[in-house]
C-alpha cells in the first residue's frame, strides 16, 4: 500500500537514472549545486553495466574523425547528417579522457587478451606527446578500423563501478535507491490541479473570483516548465514530490518492450513515456536495434554475446556449417547490426531454425579465454565452451536509436527538462546505431547538459517557485489481482515481438495499434482504481512507448536501417531522409 508525503524533497538538480549519462552529469553538475539521483533498483543495475564491447573514439593515429563519421553515417543508413555526427564524435577523445580521470580502467596493450592483432592495428594515444599509456583497441561490426577502447569484455561494468565510486564520495550528490519516478511535474499539470481544486471549492463562482480559465487553468501567462517529479519509494510505499529547477532524464531505453531482449528488467522506457506525457517530442521511435547475437539457451536470461567476438574473428554459420553472411554483405559477419539481424531472422524463418551459430573456436583457445573472460565463464555455466565449438545465438531487442528529441545541449521542448543517453534522440545514430557509439554519445551529451547546468539552474530559479501539490491517490485501493499486470506485460511484449519486430508489414502494425489502444485503456482504468506500484508504473510506461513505436513505424513509408517493412521495402530518400516526430495531443 502506498502513502503520501506532503513534504517535497528539494534539490538543485534531479537526475532520473544511474547509468553513465546520469552519473557523469551528476559529477559535473555538482560543481554548481546539489544533486539527487533516483535509481529504480540498485544503482549498478543499468544498461551501462551490461555493455560488454566498449566505447568508440578516434584514439589511434592511424584512425581519423572523417573515417569514424563515415562509418557512423553508413551504418545509420544516411539518416544522420555528417555535420551532426562529426559534431558529437569530435568530442569523443575528450569524453574518454574524462572517464579515465574518474578512474575507469581500460585494457592496455600487453594485458591478457591483447596478443593477437591484425595488420591494420597501430596502437597509440591520440596525441603522440601524451604521457597516457597505450590502450588496446578492438573492432566491432560496421567499423573500418580498430577504434573501440574496452575493459576486457565488461566495459560497462567497469565504467559503472568507477562513476559510482566517484558519485558516492561526492558531498553534494545524494543517491536514492529503490525510487521510481511516476510522472514529471510541470507547471501545466500544477495549473490544472489548481483549477480542479478551485472548481471543487467555488463551483460556478470560480470565474468571478479568478476570471475565465485559459488552456492552463487559472495560471495566466505561464510558460510550461518541468518542476521535478512524483516519486515512489518502493521499500516504504511512500509517494513524494522531488522539486528541482533542473531535471535530467537519463533512464536508458525500453528493451523490455520485447519478448527477447539483452536489456535488464529496469529498461521499461520510463523516461520516454514521462517526457511524452509532459509534452516533449519523441523522434525516430521506429528504429529499434536488435542485437544479432544473444545466447539461445532456456536457462539464460538476456545474455548478450558481445559484437567484439565477431570483431575478433567470430563467424556466423548455419547448423550445417555454412557461413551465410558472405553473400549478404562485403563485411560478412562484421556487417552493421541491422543487416546481420535481418539476415539471421531470414535464415531462421527460411529453414525453420530456432537459432544460428557463432563460431570463434578456430582462434587460439588461450586468446579467446583471455580476451573474453566474462563471456567465456558465463557460457561455461550454461554448458557452452566457446573455445571448443560454436555458440547458439538469436537476435534480441537491444537499443533504441529514437527517443526524446533534444538539441545540441540536451534541452527538450519542455523548459527545465534535459535528457542524455539512450533515452534521447540526438540524431547521431540515424536509422541504426554503429557498435559502441552509445557509450560515447552518453558521455558527450551528459557533458553538454552539464555545460549548460548553471544557466538552466539560474533560469529555473528566476521562473519562481511553485508549491507542488501532494500526490493524490483518491479512492485507489490495493489490488488483489496482480496477475492482471503480469498478463498484460506479457501480452505487450509478445505483441511487439510478433508484429513490430525485425521485419514488419502494414497489416501487422495496424493489428498491433488496434490492440495496444485497448490495452492502454485497460491500464488507465487499472491505474486510477488501484494503489500505484513499481510494476504498474512500468506497465503504463511500456504501453505508452509501444504505442509511439507502432505509430512511428506506420508513419514511415519506406524501409531504412532498423525499420524494414515488406509493404514498402525500398529506401525513399526524396521523402523520408528526415526524422519522424511525434508529440502527444492535448
Amino acid at each position: 500500500m502506498s502513502s503520501v508525503s506532503t513534504n517535497p524533497h528539494t534539490t538543485d538538480f534531479l537526475v532520473i537514472g544511474s547509468g553513465l549519462a546520469g552519473l557523469s552529469f551528476a559529477l559535473e553538475a555538482a560543481r554548481h549545486g546539489t544533486v539527487a539521483i533516483l535509481t529504480k533498483r540498485r544503482p549498478e543495475v543499468s544498461n551501462t553495466a551490461r555493455a560488454q564491447g566498449g566505447i568508440a573514439a578516434v584514439w589511434d593515429p592511424a584512425d581519423s574523425l572523417d573515417a569514424h563519421v563515415r562509418d557512423t553515417v553508413e551504418a545509420g543508413a544516411h539518416l544522420a547528417s555528417a555535420e551532426l555526427v562529426s559534431d558529437i564524435l569530435g568530442e569523443g577523445p575528450e569524453a574518454v579522457k574524462r572517464l579515465i580521470d574518474w578512474g575507469v580502467r581500460f585494457t592496455r596493450e600487453g594485458e591478457p587478451g591483447t596478443e593477437e592483432e591484425d595488420e591494420e592495428h597501430h596502437p597509440g594515444p591520440l596525441d603522440p606527446r601524451s604521457e597516457d599509456p597505450d590502450y588496446h583497441l578492438t573492432r566491432e561490426g560496421g567499423h573500418s578500423i580498430r577504434r573501440i577502447l574496452h575493459s576486457g569484455d565488461m566495459t560497462g561494468a567497469e565504467i559503472q563501478r568507477a562513476l559510482l565510486v566517484a558519485a558516492s564520495a561526492h558531498p553534494r550528490i545524494e543517491l536514492f535507491e529503490d525510487h521510481i519516478a511516476i510522472d514529471l511535474i510541470t507547471k501545466r499539470k500544477v495549473a490544472r490541479h489548481l483549477a480542479k481544486r478551485r472548481m471543487r471549492l467555488y463551483g460556478p463562482e470560480v470565474e468571478k473570483r479568478y476570471g475565465p480559465a485559459g488552456p492552463e487553468g487559472w495560471m495566466p501567462n505561464s510558460t510550461d516548465r518541468c518542476l521535478g517529479a512524483y516519486v515512489l519509494d518502493t521499500r516504504s510505499g511512500l509517494v513524494r514530490a522531488f522539486s528541482a529547477p533542473v531535471t535530467l532524464l537519463a533512464t536508458g531505453g525500453a528493451g523490455k518492450l520485447y519478448r527477447y531482449t539483452s536489456n535488464p528488467d529496469v529498461a521499461t522506457g520510463d523516461g520516454m513515456a514521462m517526457a511524452y506525457r509532459a509534452g516533449a517530442v519523441l523522434s525516430n521511435m521506429e528504429f529499434v536495434q536488435f542485437h544479432p547475437t544473444c545466447l539461445y539457451d532456456p536457462q539464460a536470461k538476456s545474455f548478450l554475446v558481445s559484437e567484439a567476438v565477431r570483431g575478433e574473428g567470430g563467424v556466423l554459420k548455419l547448423p550445417d556449417g555454412t557461413e551465410f553472411m558472405v553473400p549478404v554483405h562485403p563485411m560478412g559477419s562484421l556487417a552493421p547490426r541491422d543487416i546481420v539481424a535481418r539476415a539471421i531472422d531470414d535464415q531462421i524463418k527460411r529453414w525453420g531454425l530456432e537459432y544460428v551459430l557463432l563460431d570463434i573456436s578456430h582462434k587460439d583457445a588461450e586468446f579467446v579465454r583471455s580476451r573474453f573472460p566474462g563471456i567465456h565463464d558465463q557460457l561455461l555455466e550454461y554448458g557452452h565452451d566457446m573455445t571448443r565449438g560454436p555458440i547458439p545465438v538469436v537476435p534480441a531487442a537491444h537499443y533504441f536509436c529514437g527517443g526524446v528529441q533534444v538539441d545540441r545541449c540536451g534541452r527538450t521542448l519542455v523548459a527545465g527538462l534535459l535528457a542524455a543517453g539512450e533515452v534521447t534522440c540526438t540524431g547521431l545514430h540515424g536509422a541504426n546505431r554503429l557498435a559502441s557509439n552509445s557509450l560515447l554519445e552518453a558521455c558527450v551529451t551528459a557533458r553538454r547538459c552539464a555545460g549548460i547546468a548553471p544557466e538552466e539552474l539560474a533560469a529555473g530559479r528566476a521562473a519562481g517557485t511553485v508549491e507542488l501539490p501532494a500526490w493524490e491517490s483518491g479512492r485507489a485501493r490495493d489490488s488483489d489481482e496482480l496477475v492482471v499486470i503480469k498478463h498484460t506485460w506479457d501480452e505487450i511484449r509478445r505483441l511487439m515481438w510478433d508484429y513490430v519486430g525485425i521485419v514488419r508489414t502494414d497489416r501487422r502494425l495496424q493489428r498491433a495499434l488496434n490492440r495496444i489502444d485497448l490495452i492502454k485503456e485497460e491500464i488507465q482504468t487499472y491505474y486510477w482504481d488501484f494503489t500505484v506500484t513499481s510494476d504498474l508504473v512500468e506497465l503504463r510506461n511500456l504501453a505508452t512507448v509501444a504505442e509511439v513505436v507502432i505509430r512511428a513505424a506506420l508513419g514511415r513509408r519506406e524501409s531504412r536501417g532498423l525499420h524494414y517493412n515488406l509493404d514498402c521495402p525500398e529506401t525513399d530518400d526524396a521523402n523520408w531522409r528526415r526524422p519522424s516526430l511525434l508529440r502527444r495531443e492535448w
